[in-house]
């Protein structure tokens, strides 16, 4: 309550740029928040989603069964990976092939691609893993940025504030504590707001930062374990 008080107090003080840089943190924070809330629910979803994906995708025979089963039209994440895999590799079969394939009759459909099917197949794989890399950090540049300039504004306020209180000093030409305290505490006003902001956003934007390590490492392995299944199910024509 002392602290809140000394901040009112301090930025009431202040000339106009200490208060203009003071308001435009607080703007910054409201931007930063909004952003940390609607990242957290994002990432919070996409790992309850990864698992249970992971877990239903573990207990299928072949490549391509939970996608006959299930008929997935999520377009994101690691399931959207396997669902736009899974249709490239569909594309690439022969019509006979395809009918097999839905009709789950072709056990497994040995010599069906060749190498450089295969190869197409893992450049849409690794295409969409790229982008879903891409997307699952959007936003966090914003956290990033604002964390990094809410000190820097605090710190050009507090300097700001200071060369304006040696000023008055001079044209005073007084150098007693009684003249210059109420000058530089209110300076320092911009440098608490700052810290005050920075800190908890450099805490959740490590904490997300290890989530979001955690979900690409899961896409990473789930691809790279997705093509060499299919490699081993599927090519063999062309060798």
């Amino acid at each position: 309550m002392l602290l809140a008080n000394s901040l009112i107090d301090g930025f009431l003080k202040s000339n106009g740029i200490g208060q203009g840089l003071v308001i435009l943190q607080v703007l910054g924070s409201v931007l930063m928040i909004a952003t940390i809330i609607g990242k957290w629910k994002e990432l919070s979803y996409v790992s309850m989603a990864t698992r249970r994906f992971l877990r239903d995708f573990s207990t299928c025979g072949g490549v391509l069964e939970y996608y006959l089963q299930r008929r997935p039209n999520v377009k994101t994440g690691i399931e959207g990976i396997y669902k736009e895999s899974c249709e490239r590799l569909l594309k690439l079969l022969t019509p006979d092939m395809r009918s097999l394939v839905a009709g789950r009759e072709q056990g497994r459909a040995a010599a069906a691609l060749s190498a450089r099917e295969i190869e197409l197949v893992r450049g849409t794989c690794e295409h969409i893993l790229d982008e879903e890399e891409i997307r699952v950090e959007k936003g966090m540049g914003i956290i990033a940025t604002i964390v990094a300039l809410e000190p820097m504004l605090g710190l050009l306020g507090t300097v700001w504030g200071v060369l304006d209180a040696f000023a008055e000093m001079g044209t005073a030409g007084s150098a007693s504590l009684a003249t210059i305290a109420p000058s530089i505490s209110s300076a320092l006003v911009t440098t608490v707001v700052g810290l005050i902001i920075a800190i908890p956003g450099v805490i959740f934007f490590n904490v997300m930062n290890g989530t979001i390590r955690n979900v690409t490492s899961d896409m990473e392995g789930f691809s790279d374990e997705l093509m060499g299944r299919i490699a081993c199910e599927f090519q063999g024509r062309g060798a």
